[in-house]
C-alpha cells in the first residue's frame, strides 16, 4: 500500500482477527467489532463497541461468509448478536466495503443503500491460496480419523478444481494410492498426467467399495445414497464443498458411514495464513482502484 488507510475489520472467525492484527502491522489505523480483542490482542488495534464511526472508514472489511444464519453478521467470536442492516445502515453510499461469499440478500440490502460489497472470495488469488490450508487440513483430519496411515491408503478424491488437485498432490506426495474422480475429461487427462488413477463422476455407484478415504470437493451431490452404499463400512468421507455440500447426510446417517462435513477449513485449520491471503487479496482490490 502506498499509504496508510483507515480500515475496519468487522465479525468473522479467526482468519478476520489475524487480518485485523496484519493491517495495523503494515501501518494502517485499524478497529475491531464484533471481535473478541483477547483472541489476537495487538497494541495497534482500536476494539469499538459502537459503529458510530464506521462511516469514516476508507475500507470495511465484512467477514467470510458475510453473513451468518437469520441476517446476522457472521460473528463467531462475538458474545453478541448484530443485524446485518444495523451494519450496512451505518456505511455510506460508495463506501468502500470487502466482504467474503456475500449472499444475494446481503448484496440487495447493501445496493438498497447505495452500498456495493465487493467480493473478495470471488477473486482467483483467494481462491488458489485458500486451497492449500484445505488440502492440509483435510490431511489433518485424515489422520486423526483414520486407523491407517495415509501411506498405502485407498483415496478418492472427488472434483479435479484448485482444491482438488491441492489435495491429490498432497495425499499423494504422502504415498497414498490416490484416484481423481471428474467430469470433464480433460481434467481426468491432468490427472492421468499426475500419475493418478481416474474414474469419472457419472460411473461412480457401483466402484467405491475398495476405498479407505473418499475426498469430495465439489458443491453438488455427488454420493447419494447408492454410492453411499457402495462404500466398506469403514471408509471415511470428508466433504470439503461450500454449502448444500455434496454428501447425502440424511442417507449416510441411515447407512451408518462417517462422514465430516469440513467447513471453512482454511479459518480453522491455519487462519493467519488465511488471513495473510485475505490481506493480499484487499490490497490487490484496492491497488486496482488507485489506493
Amino acid at each position: 500500500m502506498k499509504y496508510e488507510l483507515n480500515f475496519w475489520v468487522l465479525g468473522g472467525d479467526l482468519r478476520q482477527a489475524h487480518l485485523a492484527r496484519l493491517l495495523a502491522e503494515d501501518g494502517h489505523r485499524v478497529h475491531t467489532f464484533a471481535l473478541d480483542p483477547s483472541v489476537v490482542p495487538g497494541a495497534q488495534l482500536s476494539p469499538e463497541a459502537v459503529l458510530d464511526g464506521l462511516s469514516q472508514a476508507d475500507a470495511a472489511v465484512l467477514p467470510l461468509p458475510a453473513a451468518g444464519a437469520g441476517g446476522l453478521l457472521n460473528a463467531p467470536l462475538f458474545a453478541g448478536e448484530v443485524p446485518m442492516t444495523a451494519v450496512l445502515d451505518c456505511l455510506s453510499p460508495g463506501q468502500l466495503v470487502f466482504g467474503g461469499r456475500v449472499d444475494p440478500v446481503t448484496d440487495a440490502l447493501a445496493r438498497e443503500r447505495g452500498v456495493v460489497i465487493q467480493d473478495y472470495f470471488a477473486r482467483e488469488e483467494l481462491a488458489i491460496a485458500n486451497s492449500v490450508p484445505t488440502a492440509e487440513g483435510c490431511i489433518q483430519l485424515a489422520m486423526e480419523q483414520l486407523p491407517i496411515t495415509i501411506q498405502d491408503a485407498r483415496v478418492l478424491i472427488i472434483g479435479y478444481g484448485r482444491v482438488g488437485r491441492a489435495a491429490a498432490q498432497r495425499f499423494g506426495a504422502l504415498g497414498a494410492r490416490v484416484t481423481v474422480a471428474a467430469r470433464r475429461y480433460e481434467q481426468l487427462a491432468w490427472a492421468r498426467a499426475s500419475g493418478f488413477g481416474t474414474e469419472h463422476t457419472g460411473q461412480l455407484a457401483g466402484w467405491l467399495c475398495g476405498y479407505d478415504l473418499v475426498v469430495n470437493t465439489v458443491p453438488a451431490q455427488m454420493l447419494g445414497e447408492a454410492e453411499l452404499a457402495d462404500l466398506h463400512p469403514d471408509c471415511l468421507v470428508i466433504d470439503l464443498a461450500s454449502k448444500p455440500g455434496g454428501v447425502d447426510f440424511q442417507a449416510a446417517k441411515r447407512l451408518g458411514r462417517s462422514v465430516i462435513w469440513a467447513l471453512s477449513l482454511p479459518g480453522k485449520a491455519a487462519p493467519v495464513t488465511a488471513g495473510v491471503a485475505v490481506k493480499l487479496t484487499i490490497y490487490h482490490m484496492l491497488h486496482e482502484q488507485g489506493l
